[in-house]
């Protein structure tokens, strides 16, 4: 197949090693604020480099730069599906979100209108994390002019309303506040993988009493993959549907650089599967959020992060080719 536009295709490490250059996502153009290539973008890969709702182990707002980094391994076509997303779509890193780290709140509004400038220019989105506070600023945009769905892969449902004592915009609380808000449906939002010690049940039975469904971990694997993901696309149906990805669904074998480790989780493997289990619906952006690299400097977090995001990519630009054209 022919690219869409040569203009957005990501350097070839067969030109050009994948270690020299600067890094951008997936070697893609990166286009500044203003730039006209802008209008002619389909997908847009931006960071989000917020951890200011983190309650604990701080570290996400490094997550972007350090997936960049290690998004240069990235090749083009898909191993098993053969797709490749950079012919399928014009894709780009239009850069990071601007941000206040020092302003929560002054940060969810410029989250917000950024990604309503994509919106209004009809740019999907492809967001590497921060923190997952950064999901409702997002959902706030995508989900202004009609509630979105969502399939949520994660070890926590991120429901709880407040912590200490009343502050209600935590990593913890995202969608329950996209909920409130009217951004986020819960008869058409599931939660997959959620496991581990809770503080408590009530983020799961405000939940459960909003319609959410809630697939915890047991359950994933007495079901299996195939029959989780048929119910996930029941649900969501085929109307528009938001992913989110934490990447502590995964075990922290394979991902032990994330703020919020609990075992029990997915493979790397079982992690591919569920998203190329997302093909063929009406997916309108993702996110990829908690990688913290000052918990693995290595890099191998971060890897299996944007391995993840090519994942991700490759089932959004062909819903976007057959759904947004």
């Amino acid at each position: 197949m022919a690219p869409k536009d040569t203009r957005f295709q990501p350097i070839s490490g067969m030109t050009t090693p994948r270690f020299a250059g600067m890094p951008t996502f997936m070697r893609l153009p990166y286009l500044a604020p203003g730039d006209r290539m802008i209008d002619d973008t389909d997908i847009a890969i931006v960071g989000v480099p917020f951890d200011g709702g983190t309650s604990n182990r701080p570290g996400p707002r490094h997550g972007p730069r350090q997936l960049r980094d290690l998004s240069t391994m990235i090749r083009t076509t898909h191993p098993r599906s053969g797709v490749n997303p950079f012919e399928l779509m014009n894709c780009a890193d239009l850069g990071d979100s601007p941000v206040n780290p020092i302003d929560l709140m002054e940060s969810l509004d410029l989250i917000t209108e950024f990604y309503a400038g994509l919106v209004s220019k009809n740019i999907m989105p492809m967001t590497a994390g921060g923190d997952h506070l950064i999901s409702f600023p997002i959902l706030r945009a995508v989900g202004a002019k009609r509630p979105v769905g969502m399939i949520h892969f994660d070890a926590h449902t991120d429901m709880n309303d407040t912590y200490f004592g009343d502050s209600r915009f935590t990593h913890g609380t995202p969608f329950r506040r996209a909920i409130e808000g009217g951004f986020l449906d819960p008869a058409r939002t599931i939660q997959i993988g959620i496991r581990g010690v809770k503080y408590d049940v009530t983020d799961f039975d405000w939940a459960l009493d909003q319609g959410v469904r809630i697939i915890e971990i047991e359950e994933f694997y007495d079901r299996g993959i195939a029959s989780v993901m048929d119910e996930a696309r029941s649900i969501v149906g085929d109307q528009p549907t938001y992913v989110s990805f934490d990447i502590d669904c995964i075990d922290p074998a394979f991902a032990p650089g994330t703020g919020t480790p609990e075992i029990g989780g997915f493979t790397t493997f079982e992690a591919q599967q569920l998203v190329r289990a997302l093909d063929g619906l009406n997916l309108i952006g993702a996110d990829l959020v908690e990688v913290s690299p000052p918990f693995d400097p290595s890099g191998g977090t971060a890897w299996v992060g944007v391995s993840i995001m090519f994942e991700l990519l490759c089932v959004l630009a062909k819903s976007r080719s057959a759904n947004h054209p």
